[in-house]
Order: C-alpha cells, then structure tokens, then sequence
C-alpha cells in the first residue's frame, strides 16, 4: 500500500493546495496508511469528526439523514474540515468496498501546524478561496 501513499496527488486536496512539495512530504509523512474492509463506518453523521481521510483504492458511500448523497473513490478525500473546526459530521461514510486510505489524525494535524506553521498560513488562504467560492455561488 506504500505505493498509493506515494502517488496521491495532496497538491490536488483544497486544503494543501498552497503547499510547497516540503510542506507536502511534511504532510505525507503525518498520514497513516490503513486498510478497511468493506461496510466499515469511517464518518457518522452528528459525531464530533477526529479525522482525515484520502481514498487511495476503494469506494465509500456517502449518506446525508439516512439518503445516499454520493460515492467516492481513489483520490477522493472527506473529513478535513474536521481538522479545522472539531464539529459534528456534516454526513455519514461508509466503506462499499475493501479501501486503502490515508488517515490524519486531530493529534497529527495540530503537531504538523505547530512544527511547520507556514502550512497554517496557506491553509488559511485556501479556506479564504473556498469561502469566497461559495460566497460567489450563493450571491453571485
């Protein structure tokens, strides 16, 4: 599986899009490889969210109030606003398949921030961009 860590793009992950390719090994290296089997319950929705996820190989169901929302597979990511904001789940994912993913945890993430506090910065400037996209939807 150290193979998939190796060749997920974390430039294309909003939140790390800002990220030099040091800042992006610094994360790379705070993600931990796991596999899951298939209908493991990686999120629930209303549950104060810990963690990151990236799918490396697999697919995962999303479902919102109990109604599939959508599907995701290799290189989809949920989860990181958790990182940012500790509040509940906005959505419940589960595995429908055997998954290889990449998994940050709450502890990870804030000894990442604290060791390369740069990465905050742009983190900050990303979540500026997202906010003014959706800004931009609502009122455009």
């Amino acid at each position: 599986m150290t193979s998939g860590t190796n060749t997920t793009d974390l430039k294309t992950i909003w939140l790390f899009s800002g990220c030099s390719g040091s800042e992006l090994r610094k994360i790379r290296a705070s993600l931990d490889a796991v596999s899951v089997p298939a209908g493991k319950v990686l999120v629930e929705e209303g549950r104060i969210g810990q963690e990151f996820f990236i799918i490396v190989d697999g697919t995962a169901k999303v479902t919102r109030n109990g109604k599939k929302v959508a599907t995701l597979g290799a290189g989809s990511h949920f989860g990181e606003l958790a990182l940012l904001d500790r509040r509940p789940r906005s959505a419940s994912v589960v595995s429908e398949s055997d998954m290889d993913v990449l998994v940050m945890s709450q502890r990870q993430f804030n000894g990442l921030l604290e060791s390369v506090p740069t990465i905050a910065r742009k983190m900050l400037s990303a979540l500026a961009s997202r906010l003014r996209e959706a800004d931009a939807k609502a009122f455009g």
